[in-house]
């Protein structure tokens, strides 16, 4: 069932637009650039500061708070499920190898085939830079499932099922294989003159983790992608 939640965009988090709210989850759109959580360099231009801010309704003395169940990269726009309590929080981690969660990516050049799974143990250096290690004691076992979408003369568009859920697993596995996400100067090389980073989470689909009633969020593909990909149909 598809489910969406209007709310008056005034009341919006600035770079967060919810799509849907109960009394146990908040299901909403992050925009390229807005961090999930505070980082070193920022605490509170973030996703879970702003929805904090967001549950409280302005009341300086509430203590009311949402818990983090998952998170995208900074540059990654699209859906993100935060929990109203910690209980809830656990229900949906506890659950999370049912819960379908389908990316799009545009990258540079053309993929060897239609459809595909990228594979590798993925670790994470000193630099806080994840990396594809031929090491399995050191890695964690990362599977990414691709089908194309979409082709131009320079660029594929991706449909991706997450089927693991590691730190920048999807840039890492397509910079892999030759074909990086565009916009991505950390696992791309030299990308200059785009925008943002070319990868958004779209879908998600999920038994409530209360009710168990079928849920399901989709989003339309970003400006940016559409701008990318030029004349080619896209759904």
């Amino acid at each position: 069932m598809t489910i969406r939640t209007k709310i008056p965009k005034r009341y919006q988090p600035k770079g967060f637009e919810v799509v849907y709210e109960d009394s146990h989850i908040i299901i909403g759109e992050k925009a390229a650039g807005l961090l999930t959580v505070g980082a070193l360099w920022e605490r509170e231009n973030t996703v879970h500061h702003l929805l904090n801010q967001f549950v409280r309704k302005g009341n300086s003395k509430s203590r009311k708070c949402v818990f983090v169940v998952h998170r995208l990269d900074q540059a990654t726009s699209g859906l993100l499920i935060f929990a109203k309590s910690e209980r809830v929080q656990q229900l949906l981690k506890d659950n999370w190898k049912n819960i379908k969660k389908t990316y799009i990516a545009v990258v540079h050049g053309r993929m060897p085939a239609a459809t595909g799974v990228i594979s590798s143990y993925l670790v994470e250096d000193e630099d806080y830079v994840m990396h594809s290690t031929s090491a399995v004691s050191e890695g964690k076992l990362s599977h990414t499932a691709y089908s194309v979408v979409g082709v131009t003369n320079r660029y594929s568009l991706l449909e991706i099922d997450l089927l693991t859920g590691r730190k920048n697993q999807i840039r890492v596995h397509l910079a892999d294989e030759g074909h990086p996400v565009v916009g991505d100067a950390k696992y791309g090389g030299a990308d200059p003159g785009f925008s943002r980073l070319a990868l958004h989470s779209r879908s998600i689909a999920f038994a409530h983790p209360v009710t168990q009633e079928p849920m399901f969020f989709g989003t339309e593909l970003p400006k940016f992608v559409r701008t990318l990909m030029g004349h080619v149909p896209l759904s």
